[in-house]
C-alpha cells in the first residue's frame, strides 16, 4: 500500500436483524413488524454459506472489532464507506420499505459511525416510492457522514428512466454520490433471459446488469440533465469497460440523433462522471495485461480503492492486484475517492 490516506468505498456491515432495527421505528410499526414476524430481509445475492459471500475467516458475526482488525487495520485505511445491503428493496409494502431503509440508516449512524470516526456510509432508500426516497435522502444528508445514495443495480427498470431522476435531482443537490451496487429487488428474473439455475450463473451476469444500467444512464441523458452527478458502479468489475465503451460510440455516431441530449461519445460521458469500486478486480493473470486494461480505459480517475470486506475478492491482504504501481495506486487510494465524494474532504485535507 502506498504510504498516504486509504479511503476504502465498500465495505459491508452485517445485516441488522429486526430487534435491532425495532428501536429505530415508532410504536405503529414496532407492533406491525413483531406481529408479522418479519425478519432475514438480507440480499439473495449473498447468500450467508456461499464461499463469495466471506472468507472462511469472516463468517463468525460481524462486530465493530473484528471489521477494525480485519478490514481498516491491515491497510492503514483512513476512511471507509459503509454499503448496507438490505433486502427493504425487495418488499411491496412501499411504505414499510421506507420505514425499514431508515431504520437502517439510523441503525448504521447509532451503532457504526458514532463508534468510530473513521467509518463514513450510504443512504439506503427503497425505490417503490421515489417520493419517499427523496425524503429519506434529504433528511439522511444533514448528517455529513453520509455521503453517498444506494441503490441496487438490477430494479424494476433500467435505472437512467425518468422515474429515477428526483433521486439524481436530490443527490446532486445535497453533494452526494450516487452508488449502484450489485445485486437485485428480484422482481425480474436476474439474466435477460429469465432466472438462472446457479449462484455462478446470476453472479457473472451481474456484469451485464451493470453494462445494462450504464448505457441506461447515458442513452437516457442523465449526465445531461445532472450535469454535476457522480455514479459509481459498486462490484461491477471493471475489465469489461474497454470493449464497451468502443461499443457505445461506434452504435452512438450511427444512432447519435436518437438521442440528440447525447451531445459527445458515450466514452467521453462515462469518464467524466462514472468511478468503478477496485474489488472484485476481475485481474488476468499477467500483471502487464491488467495494467494494460487500465490504460485502455482511457484515464486513472476512474477506480476506487474498495476491499468489499467481508466478501472474498481477493486472496490474503493483497487487495491492490499486480500490475497497479505506485502512482495509480496512490490515485486510486486517496484521490480518486476524494474527487468523487466531496464530503470526504472535510475530513481528508
Amino acid at each position: 500500500m502506498p504510504n498516504t490516506s486509504v479511503i476504502d468505498c465498500d465495505i459491508h456491515p452485517p445485516t441488522p436483524t429486526m430487534a435491532m432495527l425495532l428501536p429505530y421505528m415508532d410504536t405503529y410499526w414496532r407492533d406491525m413488524v413483531s406481529s408479522r414476524g418479519t425478519d432475514g430481509l438480507g440480499l439473495n445475492s449473498y447468500p450467508p454459506g456461499a464461499p463469495i459471500s466471506a472468507r472462511t475467516d469472516r463468517r463468525d458475526a460481524l462486530t465493530l472489532d473484528r471489521l477494525r482488525t480485519q478490514a481498516l487495520e491491515p491497510w492503514g485505511t483512513r476512511l471507509a464507506i459503509l454499503n448496507p445491503l438490505y433486502g427493504a428493496q425487495a418488499l411491496a409494502n412501499a411504505d414499510l420499505a421506507s420505514v425499514l431503509a431508515r431504520a437502517v440508516n439510523d441503525w448504521i449512524a447509532t451503532e457504526w459511525l458514532n463508534a468510530d470516526s473513521r467509518l463514513r456510509a450510504s443512504i439506503v432508500v427503497s425505490t417503490q416510492d421515489i417520493a419517499l426516497a427523496v425524503e429519506e435522502i434529504e433528511r439522511r444528508a444533514a448528517d455529513t457522514r453520509f455521503v453517498q445514495v444506494l441503490l441496487l443495480v438490477s430494479d424494476d427498470m433500467p435505472l437512467g428512466r425518468r422515474r429515477y431522476w428526483p433521486i439524481f435531482e436530490t443527490a446532486q443537490r445535497l453533494g452526494l454520490a450516487v452508488g449502484i451496487h450489485a445485486g437485485s429487488n428480484y422482481h425480474n428474473p436476474t439474466t435477460s433471459s429469465g432466472w438462472p439455475s446457479f449462484i455462478v450463473e446470476e453472479y457473472v451476469s451481474q456484469s451485464a446488469a451493470f453494462q445494462s444500467a450504464l448505457l441506461s444512464l447515458v442513452a437516457e441523458g442523465v449526465f445531461s440533465k445532472f450535469p454535476e452527478l457522480r455514479v459509481v458502479l459498486i462490484e461491477a468489475g471493471f475489465t469489461w469497460l474497454p470493449s464497451f465503451l468502443w461499443r457505445a460510440n461506434k452504435t452512438w455516431r450511427g444512432l447519435r440523433t436518437e438521442v440528440p441530449w447525447v451531445d459527445r461519445p458515450p466514452a467521453e460521458i462515462i469518464r467524466q462522471h462514472i468511478r468503478f469500486t477496485l474489488q472484485p478486480a476481475d485481474a488476468p493473470p499477467d500483471p502487464q495485461h491488467l495494467a494494460r486494461v487500465v490504460e485502455q480505459m482511457g484515464s486513472d480517475k476512474l477506480i476506487l480503492f474498495s476491499t468489499d470486506y467481508p466478501h472474498w475478492q481477493f486472496d490474503g491482504d493483497a487487495a491492490l492486484p499486480d500490475g497497479i504501481g505506485s502512482a495509480l495506486a496512490r490515485q486510486i487510494t486517496t484521490v480518486n475517492p476524494l474527487d468523487t465524494y466531496p464530503r470526504l474532504k472535510e475530513t481528508v485535507q
